[in-house]
Formats: C-alpha cells, structure tokens, sequence
C-alpha cells in the first residue's frame, strides 16, 4: 500500500452503489464486480425476486438444523425473525458449491472442522462496529489504566470483528501512556476469521474514520496515495500492542494469558441467550484481576450473573467479591 506519513483528508472516493445492511458485513465491491459468479448470484436474486418464490427451498427443519448447529457450536441464538437473514447468507453458499437444497448442505458440514464449516460460521456471524464507538467508555479505560500503570497491563477485546475496536484501545493506551510504552499487551480475539483478516490488515476507507478528530487521524493513520487514495492504515506503534487471534467463546478455555486487567466483551452478549451468557461469564470472571474491568454494550445487561460481576455505571462491571469487599467504592458515572 502506498502511504503518506503526513495524514491529510484525500479527495472522498465515488460513493458505492449500494451500501451494506446493519446485519451484513462490509465486503469490498471490487471482490464482486466484473465476476461470473457475481453475475449468476445476482442474476437469480432478480428472478427469485420476479417471480415471488426462492431460488431454494427452505424448511422449518432446515431452520431448526442451522439454530442447532449455530447455537451448539458458538452459542448464537437465531430468533425466528432471523430466517430470512439466514436463508438470504446460506444460499450464496448453495450456489457457489453447486448445492440444490440446503438439506444437501449442511449434509457436507462437519462441526467445527473443514474450510466450509468456516464459511457457515462466517457467513451468520454478525459484525457491526466502528473507531471509538460507545466513547463514554475510553475515558473510563484511559483512567483505569493510570491508577495501574506500574505494573504490566493485559487487556482482552473478546469481540475484535474488523479491529475498529482493539485498535481504538491501544489508540487510548497510547494517549494515556505515551507512545513508548512497553508494558500493555493487547488480545483481539473473534470467531470470524474474514474479520480477523481484515483488522490484522488494518486498513480502511476513509468513511469508516469520518467520526475521528483531525488530531487522531494525523497521529494514528497513514494516508494512502496513488491506487491507494481513499484508504488509511493503522500506523505501525499502534498495530504492534495488539495481537489477534481466533477464539469461540464457548470454548472450555481461552488461549488468553490470565489474568487480564481489562475486558472488553461489548454487543456480542446479545446473541447468547441467558445460560450461555452466564456460561461464558463464569468462565471471565476467574480471568479477571481483582481490580480488573469488564466492558459491555450498551443494549447488555448482566444482572443474572450478579454473583459474579457488579455494576459500576455505564456498562462497566467489577468482580462481584470485590465490590463486596470494597462497598465504599466510588461508582463510575
């Protein structure tokens, strides 16, 4: 990619034609465009469309077999309202193997194995996120990792999608620290690894920066120029406090060094039902430091688990035995 050092806003790219859904992840228009298969997916969405029918029939028990599926293997609970949603990302994956039923389908998937079980995963997991987004929690980061500073920092971003998120982290360990700090680590984990891809990459058009300040762009980006205008990476002395990896939630453990100061498992709650949600709460809670903090979306809400985390305010929770051993702590507001 070619880069300029000094950050300034390039001329804006042509608008796409069609922007991606709330629920669809970002692809870029280039992967599609000018391709046979792109023009074959499209010419049987327009038919399917005329004609008021789907291109493949899709059961109640088809349904049923991809929730079980989904939920056993990463705890996503697919609400009936999802069909649609489901039918719409699994047929892409019919037509491309040349599949005429979504009984033969998922007849060919073996659980968590095989580079087409990674694409059924891939293709119902949802990845919506953006820089610095919830803000009112980085403040709270950058005030936490003060009071800690003197000793090593380990921070964990359990739901990394894209990296808008772990790198808005390490943009904020930066700010707070310095620029040369040497004592935070940061772990960005996800189950998609289309969006592990792209945030090790760490590259994006510039609409996905339009909400940062003049100041962060020039001190956080590198401009890209010539084929390459309309892009900004991710400057080097960001990218290096941030490894990712791939991690299931559901997994009994986590390739994760414990214990970490700070988690970050914001929006991704909301796909597990309860018990799965106290499962996987069950299992952060012995990660966490005793004066660790545990971020969560701003739609999530933990409190069944409130004998394991309690609330600070704003979505901000603290270990359940701690707040009991420190009840005149100062609740975050």
């Amino acid at each position: 990619m070619a880069l300029d050092p000094k950050f300034s806003f390039p001329k804006r790219p042509a608008p796409e034609t069609a922007r991606p859904s709330a629920l669809a992840r970002p692809r870029p228009a280039a992967a599609l465009a000018g391709t046979s298969a792109a023009a074959g997916d499209l010419s049987a969405l327009l038919a399917s469309r005329e004609s008021g029918t789907r291109e493949f029939a899709f059961s109640g028990a088809d349904f049923e077999r991809v929730r079980k599926l989904i939920h056993q293997y990463a705890g996503i609970s697919l609400s009936p309202v999802k069909k649609d949603m489901v039918y719409s990302r699994l047929a892409r994956r019919l037509r491309a193997l040349g599949k005429s039923s979504f009984n033969d389908y998922l007849d060919i998937l073996t659980p968590g194995k095989g580079d087409e079980w990674e694409k059924f995963v891939n293709s119902l997991t949802t990845n919506l996120t953006s820089f610095f987004r919830e803000p009112h929690h980085f403040p709270i980061l950058a005030e936490h990792l003060r009071k800690i500073s003197g000793r090593p920092i380990k921070i964990w971003c359990s739901a990394a999608s894209t990296g808008e998120e772990p790198y808005s982290i390490a943009m904020t360990v930066i700010e707070t620290l310095g620029a040369e700090v040497n004592n935070v680590s940061i772990i960005a984990s996800d189950l998609d690894t289309n969006v592990l891809a792209t945030a090790r990459k760490g590259v994006y058009g510039m609409e996905r920066l339009e909400r940062l300040s003049a100041e962060r762009l020039r001190r956080f980006f590198l401009r890209g120029t010539g084929s390459q205008e309309g892009f900004a990476a991710v400057r080097p002395e960001v990218k290096r406090l941030v490894e990712f990896r791939q991690i299931n939630l559901l997994d009994n453990s986590y390739a994760v060094p414990s214990p970490v100061d700070v988690m970050f498992c914001r929006n991704v709650m909301i796909y597990f039902d309860k018990p799965t949600q106290y499962k996987i709460l069950s299992r952060f809670a012995p990660m966490l430091q005793p004066d660790g903090l545990l971020f969560a979306g701003h739609s999530e809400s933990f409190l069944h688990a409130a004998n394991l985390f309690r609330s600070q305010g704003k979505t901000v929770y603290v270990l359940a035995d701690n707040a009991e051993k420190d009840a005149g702590a100062t609740r975050i507001r």
